[in-house]
């Protein structure tokens, strides 16, 4: 894969109260990405995700694992454009509040 991706992805499961969204701004900073995180009223965590291809690639992969104490069951991963990016400052990876 080569180029920038942009993905929108619903993690449900397990995914609330166990420290997913810190986990997933932590993976987005290790790996370079910019984007935003948040929970959800449903129970859900979203989460937008950009970077090189390659590097959106295993940080979705790793979503697809989370964190120590969480279970994901699903993840819907759906392809996003940079409108979606316009709730977090530039070049960062961000916690939102719930939606």
């Amino acid at each position: 894969m080569s180029g920038t991706s942009i993905v929108h992805l619903v993690i449900r499961g397990r995914v609330q109260g166990v420290g997913f969204r810190a986990w997933t701004q932590h993976q987005g900073e290790l790996r370079g990405l910019t984007g935003w995180v948040r929970n959800r009223g449903d129970g859900s965590v979203e989460a937008v995700v950009s970077g090189p291809a390659a590097e959106v690639a295993q940080m979705v992969a790793v979503c697809r694992e989370g964190p120590r104490g969480s279970v994901v069951d699903h993840v819907e991963e759906t392809p996003a454009d940079r409108t979606l990016l316009a709730h977090a400052p530039a070049g960062a990876f961000s916690i939102l509040p719930t939606a």
